[in-house]
């Protein structure tokens, strides 16, 4: 569980319910078109380069009948646009709903995105949208904007993560942001929080044939590049990378005897098991059970 910072297996792409996402008036409804009803495959048109789109999301088996806390967008205009908000889960113990605030922030992404004065840049189109939600909560959050010369604009805050391969190998990833183990960068309602100033910018060139990787934590800290890598390239097309993606992610985040990504961390940071379990030859392994959210994009000639 993330932890927030205060001031004192579902088989399909999951569909966002906007009868989750609180709002008062017509706006906040059409937000919600934008938001909640993407659809799994989008074809940017570009002139020269294009790239579709898969999309996959599974809740944390505790938190199924509420959808989970990650929240996503994705779109076609401007050239293309794709981004992730995790919910910080710690939220739950003060009574907050975790999952507010991250699809409120992608609801005012979507409203945004077009925006002249976000003029394409994704770090301030996080800054405006986090100056928009008035929801209690936060989330870490990823946004990259495709622009018609292909180059792919970046910018994160906290533990949401991208991977780009090209020809078999990562040659670009993300690297997350904490202040200590477990507890990530996140935009907040709260001032203590971070803020669009603290993310991480980077421009990356695509070319034809490029495979973008895109998720929340719960994929990231449950699989290895080279599993990403492997699964995307046995796949027929993004959807069902997304899938694929995702439901590894899933599988191995409920295995108790896999070295996980997060497990390894969490040994380098200094965790370990008892030293009982030490003497009995145990040690600090498993997957970690999170909402799982993926979007692969396939680079391709218009």
């Amino acid at each position: 569980m993330a932890v927030p910072i205060f001031s004192s297996s579902i088989p399909h792409s999951y569909p966002f319910r906007p009868s989750s996402f609180p709002g008062p008036d017509d706006t906040t409804s059409h937000k919600r078109r934008l938001l909640f009803c993407v659809p799994s495959e989008v074809n940017p048109v570009q002139p020269a380069l294009s790239f579709s789109v898969g999309t996959h999301l599974i809740p944390h088996p505790n938190k199924v009948d509420r959808g989970g806390e990650d929240a996503f967008f994705v779109s076609s205009q401007n050239g293309g646009i794709i981004a992730v908000a995790d919910g910080v889960s710690g939220w739950a113990e003060e009574g907050v709903d975790p999952s507010l605030f991250p699809r409120e922030l992608m609801a005012n992404v979507s409203y945004l995105v077009g925006d002249e004065e976000v003029n394409k840049d994704p770090q301030f189109l996080i800054g405006k949208a986090h100056a928009a939600t008035s929801s209690v909560g936060s989330a870490t959050v990823i946004v990259a904007m495709f622009e018609r010369n292909g180059m792919l604009k970046i910018a994160n805050v906290g533990d949401c993560g991208l991977r780009i391969i090209r020809e078999g190998r990562v040659v670009f990833s993300t690297s997350p942001q904490e202040h200590y183990f477990d507890c990530p960068y996140q935009l907040s309602s709260e001032a203590i929080g971070q803020t669009y100033r603290d993310a991480m910018v980077n421009s990356v060139e695509l070319r034809e044939g490029d495979t973008i990787v895109m998720g929340s934590d719960g994929l990231f800290d449950n699989l290895f590049d080279h599993e990403i890598i492997s699964t995307t390239s046995r796949c027929k097309d993004v959807i069902e990378s997304a899938k694929a993606l995702a439901d590894l992610a899933r599988t191995h985040s409920m295995d108790s005897n896999f070295d996980s990504p997060y497990s390894l961390e969490a040994i380098s940071k200094g965790f370990d098991v008892p030293w009982w379990k030490k003497i009995l030859g145990r040690k600090l392994t498993g997957g970690k059970l999170d909402d799982i959210t993926v979007i692969v994009g396939q680079v391709v000639s218009s």
